[in-house]
Protein backbone atom coordinates (compact mmCIF):
# COMPACT_ATOMS: atom_id res chain seq x y z
CA UNK A 1 0.00 0.00 0.00
CA UNK A 2 2.89 2.72 0.67
CA UNK A 3 4.06 2.08 -2.40
CA UNK A 4 0.92 2.43 -4.45
CA UNK A 5 0.25 5.76 -2.17
CA UNK A 6 3.63 6.71 -2.66
CA UNK A 7 3.25 6.61 -6.61
CA UNK A 8 0.09 8.31 -6.18
CA UNK A 9 1.04 11.36 -4.12
CA UNK A 10 3.91 11.91 -6.31
CA UNK A 11 2.98 11.29 -10.08
CA UNK A 12 -0.75 12.67 -9.39
CA UNK A 13 0.16 15.07 -7.17
CA UNK A 14 -2.22 14.51 -4.12
CA UNK A 15 -1.22 14.35 -0.38
CA UNK A 16 -0.70 10.70 1.00
CA UNK A 17 -3.80 10.84 3.18
CA UNK A 18 -6.28 11.70 0.08
CA UNK A 19 -4.15 9.22 -1.75
CA UNK A 20 -5.06 6.37 1.20
CA UNK A 21 -8.41 7.19 1.04
CA UNK A 22 -8.81 7.24 -2.77
CA UNK A 23 -7.69 3.56 -3.11
CA UNK A 24 -10.39 2.53 -0.43
CA UNK A 25 -12.88 4.20 -2.42
CA UNK A 26 -11.40 3.51 -5.93
CA UNK A 27 -11.16 -0.59 -4.97
CA UNK A 28 -14.44 -0.81 -2.85
CA UNK A 29 -16.46 0.14 -6.12
CA UNK A 30 -13.94 -2.00 -8.05
CA UNK A 31 -14.70 -4.48 -5.94
CA UNK A 32 -18.40 -4.09 -5.55
CA UNK A 33 -18.59 -3.56 -9.82
CA UNK A 34 -15.75 -5.24 -11.33
CA UNK A 35 -14.88 -8.97 -12.16
CA UNK A 36 -14.37 -10.47 -8.98
CA UNK A 37 -11.87 -12.86 -9.81
CA UNK A 38 -9.69 -9.84 -11.59
CA UNK A 39 -9.98 -7.66 -8.88
CA UNK A 40 -9.59 -10.08 -5.95
CA UNK A 41 -6.39 -11.07 -7.59
CA UNK A 42 -5.62 -6.94 -7.41
CA UNK A 43 -6.50 -6.66 -4.15
CA UNK A 44 -4.01 -9.52 -2.47
CA UNK A 45 -1.11 -7.63 -4.00
CA UNK A 46 -1.59 -4.66 -2.16
CA UNK A 47 -0.90 -4.97 1.40
CA UNK A 48 -3.28 -2.81 3.45
CA UNK A 49 -6.11 -2.64 0.61
CA UNK A 50 -8.43 -4.41 2.58
CA UNK A 51 -8.35 -2.27 5.75
CA UNK A 52 -8.25 1.16 3.12
CA UNK A 53 -11.57 -0.57 1.54
CA UNK A 54 -13.13 -1.16 5.46
CA UNK A 55 -12.16 2.81 6.64
CA UNK A 56 -13.49 3.90 2.89
CA UNK A 57 -17.03 2.34 3.78
CA UNK A 58 -17.17 4.41 6.71
CA UNK A 59 -18.52 7.40 4.91
CA UNK A 60 -22.42 7.48 7.16
CA UNK A 61 -25.39 8.32 5.86
CA UNK A 62 -23.96 10.54 2.91
CA UNK A 63 -22.41 7.55 1.02
CA UNK A 64 -25.88 5.89 1.17
CA UNK A 65 -27.74 8.27 -0.23
CA UNK A 66 -25.45 9.09 -2.76
CA UNK A 67 -26.03 5.00 -4.21
CA UNK A 68 -23.11 3.13 -5.82
CA UNK A 69 -21.43 3.29 -9.34
CA UNK A 70 -18.80 5.73 -10.97
CA UNK A 71 -20.78 8.76 -10.32
CA UNK A 72 -21.00 7.81 -6.31
CA UNK A 73 -17.68 7.24 -6.50
CA UNK A 74 -16.68 11.02 -8.56
CA UNK A 75 -18.67 12.41 -6.01
CA UNK A 76 -16.62 10.87 -2.78
CA UNK A 77 -13.42 11.28 -4.56
CA UNK A 78 -14.39 15.12 -5.30
CA UNK A 79 -15.53 15.28 -1.42
CA UNK A 80 -11.87 14.59 -0.73
CA UNK A 81 -11.15 17.53 -2.89
CA UNK A 82 -10.26 16.29 -5.63
CA UNK A 83 -11.57 17.79 -9.64
CA UNK A 84 -11.83 15.63 -12.30
CA UNK A 85 -8.39 15.75 -14.19
CA UNK A 86 -6.86 14.94 -10.24
CA UNK A 87 -8.97 11.81 -10.29
CA UNK A 88 -8.29 11.16 -14.03
CA UNK A 89 -4.57 11.12 -12.68
CA UNK A 90 -5.36 8.97 -9.92
CA UNK A 91 -7.34 6.32 -12.33
CA UNK A 92 -4.42 6.18 -14.83
CA UNK A 93 -1.56 5.85 -11.66
CA UNK A 94 -3.88 2.84 -9.96
CA UNK A 95 -4.25 1.11 -13.81
CA UNK A 96 0.04 1.10 -14.14
CA UNK A 97 0.19 -0.16 -10.93
CA UNK A 98 -2.28 -2.79 -11.16
CA UNK A 99 -0.53 -4.27 -14.52
CA UNK A 100 3.03 -3.62 -12.87
CA UNK A 101 1.28 -6.23 -10.05
CA UNK A 102 -1.21 -8.59 -12.02
CA UNK A 103 -0.57 -8.18 -15.65
CA UNK A 104 -2.04 -6.20 -18.57
CA UNK A 105 -4.14 -9.07 -19.17
CA UNK A 106 -6.08 -9.29 -15.53
CA UNK A 107 -6.04 -4.93 -14.86
CA UNK A 108 -7.47 -5.27 -19.20
CA UNK A 109 -10.64 -7.34 -17.80
CA UNK A 110 -11.08 -4.84 -14.11
CA UNK A 111 -11.18 -1.97 -16.56
CA UNK A 112 -13.27 -3.84 -19.85
CA UNK A 113 -15.78 -5.10 -16.83
CA UNK A 114 -15.85 -2.77 -14.76
CA UNK A 115 -19.39 -0.12 -15.83
CA UNK A 116 -18.16 3.41 -17.02
CA UNK A 117 -14.27 2.54 -15.99
CA UNK A 118 -12.81 2.71 -19.88
CA UNK A 119 -13.21 6.41 -20.22
CA UNK A 120 -9.98 6.68 -17.27
CA UNK A 121 -7.67 3.60 -18.78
Amino acid sequence: MDELIGRLATNASIDSAVAEKTVGIILGFLRSEGPSDSVQALIEQIPGAEAAIEASKSGGGLSRLMGGGLMAVGTRLMSLGLGMSDIQKVARELFRFGRDKIGADQMGKIIAGTPGLSQFA
